[in-house]
């Protein structure tokens, strides 16, 4: 645990059980299991694996894409916020806190000067008007927020956060999700794979699951090929969300689930399709990858097969050794690498 995140439990174990407060978490959550719930102060997270293991705790806890809804204007005392990834994320919950905090409120904002936390600072100070920036250690900032008795500034641009928009005619996406603008190569290259790997199932309609589905393109195209049935899962409430909007407006067959990497899930299928992450938050993690070709294994019928996408320096073949038989290599474009998996390991 580094500096700014010790410092952000630290805040949060002092928040004082007399005020109405928020943490606002994502991904880039290292301390909870350190961290009783405490009085006054709820959790929100766009997370399923942090809501659930939040739940477990008995934290008050929502998951939903980053909707502040539930807290009406001015009704918080104290926002705690840990910066995200994404600029229109960012940008999104600054203008929420500065809505939701009451006159004399504060927004704690947390997160390295190479995440851009100085320059949301600054932002966010000509919206709320006081603040102070302190530094922790070499490159980590911890921000507090004053809201005035007035907003001063406008509210940051946040790319129309809320809204689910057509990013081609194809497909439904919005802000919150990775590469929410644009279609992922790494997935058009499994894509293109699908002539050669539909003629090895061993179902003409097979049963479809789509682990880490993003806002549905894997399972659009899989649609297209020939299917019985699709199940989507996602851990990230924006994915889930446009991937269900893509799969109403195409009438596909099946359903999306909000889920920790289909741990919830035991029906097997006869085709699993995975682009895996292989970040959490703003470090790479490669345990992310292997709990993925678990899951895979554990999902995959008998005579099933998982066809995976990796940035070409990912080790999948080793990775995979562990859980399947055979492991092919379909193609290789020196980005990304394509591996249809077969004869899962089951136990």
């Amino acid at each position: 645990m580094d500096l700014i995140e010790q410092t952000l439990l630290d805040q949060l174990n002092q928040h004082p059980a007399d005020l109405p407060g928020l943490w606002i978490a994502d991904e880039n959550l290292i301390g909870l299991a350190s961290l009783a719930p405490r009085p006054g102060l709820s959790l929100l997270t766009n997370r399923f694996d942090v809501y659930q293991a939040a739940q477990e705790m008995g934290w008050e806890v929502l998951y939903s894409d980053f909707d502040l809804s539930p807290w009406s204007e001015g009704s918080l005392q104290r926002i705690y916020y840990r910066v995200s990834k994404e600029k229109a994320v960012v940008h999104h919950l600054i203008n929420q806190a500065a809505l939701r905090l009451a006159p004399g409120g504060q927004l704690q904002l947390f997160g390295a000067k190479q995440e851009g936390t100085k320059t949301y600072f600054d932002k966010a100070r000509k919206v709320l008007g006081d603040g102070q920036l302190n530094k922790l250690g070499k490159g980590g900032f911890f921000g507090e927020l004053t809201r005035g008795e007035q907003l001063i500034g406008e509210a940051l641009d946040d790319r129309d956060y809320p809204r689910l928009r057509s990013i081609d005619e194809d497909f439904i996406s919005k802000p919150g999700l990775f590469g929410w603008d644009k279609l992922d190569a790494g997935s058009a290259l499994l894509v293109e794979q699908f002539d050669n790997i539909w003629p090895r199932l061993s179902q003409p309609a097979p049963k479809v699951l789509d682990l880490g589905c993003g806002y549905g393109y894997l399972s659009v195209k899989a649609f297209g090929q020939g299917v019985g049935s699709i199940l989507a899962t996602d851990n990230n409430a924006a994915a889930v969300m446009a991937c269900r909007q893509n799969f109403e407006r195409l009438a596909i067959p099946g359903e999306v689930l909000a889920d920790n990497c289909a741990a919830g899930i035991n029906d097997r299928h006869d085709l699993v399709l995975c682009n895996p992450p292989f970040h959490q938050g703003f470090s790479v993690e490669g345990e992310l990858t292997d709990r993925f070709i678990a899951t895979a294994a554990r999902l995959c019928n008998r005579d099933g097969l998982a066809a995976f996408v990796v940035n070409r320096f990912i080790p999948l073949e080793r990775k995979a050794a562990n859980h399947f038989g055979k492991i092919e290599t379909l193609v290789d474009n020196g980005s990304f690498k394509v591996l249809l998996l077969s004869q899962p390991k089951k136990g």
